[in-house]
């Protein structure tokens, strides 16, 4: 039997669309909350070794972000001038959140997402507003629309590599279906 589903295929030179754009980034805290409110340590808390991130340390970085990196920048590059941006530390997250609980950040994430994206939407962006122009400290000149679009990919990137972490917490006790679940390691998926 031939499925003749139609299949959506993903187009490689999609134009950015703020307001598709909005509602995944809305869509970001209650996904994460959904996955991760009331879970112990051993779940959020896990990571991949070294300085990488755990669950936990997403949420933190997301709301770094919030803070100080998406809508700091649009209010820089919307100033004209294409002004300079402030290094974003990766890091800072970990100081600020010792003895802190994955639910007291989901629900500052949730706040502040909310904010930012009200503060977005409020602002009512033009196409040319969107072409303006901020510098990046190490990549360069970079639009508005290229920094809203780095958003997006940039929560979506997280949420995939929350999964993946949490899925390694179980990466021996899968057994033989090890090379049927991809997300264990950095094998393409087997058909």
């Amino acid at each position: 039997m031939i499925d003749d589903s139609p299949v959506l295929t993903i187009r490689r030179t999609m134009t950015f669309d703020l307001a598709s754009s909005l509602d995944v980034l809305t869509r970001t805290p209650p996904a994460l909350s959904t996955l991760l409110a009331g879970l112990d340590d051993e779940w959020t808390r896990r990571n991949e070794g070294g300085t990488s991130f755990s669950a936990f340390d997403v949420v933190g970085h997301l709301i770094d972000g919030e803070e100080t990196d998406w809508v700091p920048r649009a209010r820089i590059i919307l100033a004209g001038n294409e002004g300079s941006f402030e290094t974003f530390d990766r890091f800072t997250h970990r100081e600020r959140n010792v003895g802190r609980t994955i639910d007291e950040l989901l629900d500052e994430f949730s706040a502040l997402r909310r904010a930012n994206i009200a503060t977005v939407r409020d602002w009512n962006l033009s196409d040319a507003q969107l072409a303006l122009r901020g510098r990046h400290p190490e990549l360069g000149p970079a639009t508005l629309a290229q920094l809203l679009a780095t958003w997006v990919v940039h929560d979506l990137g997280h949420v995939a590599q929350i999964a993946r972490v949490m899925a390694k917490r179980y990466a021996e006790d899968v057994g033989p279906w090890k090379d049927y679940v991809p997300v264990l390691g950095d094998r393409s998926p087997r058909a």
